[in-house]
């Protein structure tokens, strides 16, 4: 099968490059970030490190979307790894480029919640894929990732819009088992996705908050009161909206346990990534949804709304502490000469 990664980035480099060296199948990425584009066609690949040792280059065919129409690309199965607040701009590129065909399928295990109704502009439910992905991955600059965590410690699941399992999921799922995502299929989709999103809003939002990795995070003696409140408040809102997470409460308190502890103990998750880097976090899809949820259905998730909140504050805060540093740098340099 013929895969297309949609957002060259951490995420999307961790499934191409897998899926071409472990699977042995053909993989292109289109990106529209020229920065990433053009340094990546420079270098002729990707440089990927595991655990910020081993650095290697891997060739990596990438294209923005317009160069892939022209190229005729035509993949079998598109794996979308954005931002959220970036997608529509992919999505809309790659449209106009007619680069979305009939008999093409999607996949995305994207952060927070908001992504499929965009897809589902240019796809069919039947032809739409989602999941989660507990693995962990850096993007240290253009063409530049690492992957965290040893071979083979994450975990995914995938469930089709539908609900109902395809061969095509199924040719999926044997080429993830060759790269050691350790894949399942599920049959409750939105279960499967919130599933990612309820682990997203202790780790994602609670590490960058207080800028640590999440192996500090579970280093914390308190750390599993406070992943517990904010577990049992998105498990009232979404148990009251009518939808059933696929694991039990105790069971994503064991693996928020097992993802930081042992498989990405040294990882700054993504949101923390975002921050650091000066980007806008996904937190409003994460938490800030969570509270939606509750909002609309007369249960409140008031540590869920707090965390919302409080990672913008951190943003701010980031900010303006990058930019005392910066102006007393120059200072220190004004006196200098």
């Amino acid at each position: 099968m013929k895969y297309g990664i949609i957002g060259a980035g951490a995420m999307g480099f961790r499934y191409g490059v897998l899926l071409q060296e472990l699977a042995h199948q053909p993989v292109d990425y289109v990106e529209i970030w020229e920065p990433n584009l053009k340094k990546v066609k420079e270098q002729g690949g990707v440089y990927v490190s595991r655990d910020h040792e081993g650095r290697h280059l891997v060739k990596a065919d990438i294209y923005s979307p317009e160069e892939y129409a022209a190229k005729g690309g035509d993949p079998d199965l598109w794996i979308i790894m954005v931002k959220q607040m970036d997608l529509q701009n992919y999505l809309t590129r790659c449209a106009d480029a007619g680069l979305f065909k009939d008999h093409q399928v999607v996949f995305s295990a994207m952060n927070g919640w908001g992504h499929f109704e965009k897809i589902l502009k240019y796809f069919p439910k039947e032809r739409i894929y989602g999941g989660t992905a507990m693995v962990a991955s850096a993007f240290n600059g253009p063409g530049d990732v690492d992957f965290i965590g040893k071979p083979g410690a994450g975990t995914m699941h995938i469930c089709a819009m539908t609900e109902e399992v395809t061969p095509v999921e199924k040719e999926f799922v044997a080429d993830l088992d060759k790269t050691g995502f350790n894949p399942q299929i599920t049959q409750n989709f939105r279960g499967t996705c919130m599933a990612k999103v309820i682990f997203n809003s202790v780790i994602n939002s609670l590490c960058t908050m207080y800028q640590i990795t999440m192996g500090q995070f579970v280093s914390y003696p308190g750390y599993k009161d406070m992943a517990t409140q904010l577990i049992n408040e998105a498990y009232d809102a979404l148990e009251r909206s009518g939808f059933q997470p696929i694991q039990t409460r105790a069971k994503a308190i064991e693996e928020i346990d097992y993802v930081s502890r042992v498989a990405n103990p040294l990882h700054y998750p993504s949101m923390y990534q975002d921050m650091s880097k000066g980007r806008k976090t996904e937190v409003d899809y994460i938490n800030g949804y969570l509270a939606k949820v509750g909002r609309e259905n007369d249960c409140p998730c008031r540590v869920q709304e707090f965390l919302t909140h409080g990672v913008h504050v951190a943003e701010l805060a980031f900010q303006v502490h990058k930019k005392e540093a910066e102006e007393k740098a120059k200072a220190e340099v004004a006196i200098a000469k």
